[in-house]
């Protein structure tokens, strides 16, 4: 069980490491708050940031973002090159492998 990169350069995972990853998820607090700007430059660099620092983070969608869930999600996790793993609400749980970080503080051991 590894993690690929197909050609549209999208993370895949098995089944057992997505339920591994939404398990991890379910106990973090949202590291990013998407409000009425959307998609600006900003926001797109602070969830970089944290997929950086953290691999797994939580995105939430404010009642004002003027974005549907399910295209703000697409959108985010391509702009970051993450893996959405869950979408909930309006709570984004994206994933994305960093090297650098050591082998003890992974999201998901591969």
């Amino acid at each position: 069980m590894s993690t690929k990169k197909d050609s549209k350069n999208e993370i895949t995972i098995s089944s057992k490491q997505r339920k591994q990853l939404r398990s991890l998820g379910h106990a973090l607090e949202p590291k990013v708050l998407v409000g009425r700007e959307a998609f600006s430059d900003n926001v797109i660099k602070t969830v970089d940031e944290a997929l950086d620092a953290h691999e797994l983070i939580k995105v939430k969608l404010g009642q004002n973002c003027p974005v549907d869930k399910k295209e703000a999600a697409s959108f985010i996790a391509d702009k970051t090159k993450a893996l959405m793993v869950q979408l909930i609400g309006k709570t984004i749980l994206l994933y994305r492998k960093n090297p650098d970080i050591k082998d003890k503080e992974k999201a998901i051991r591969i």
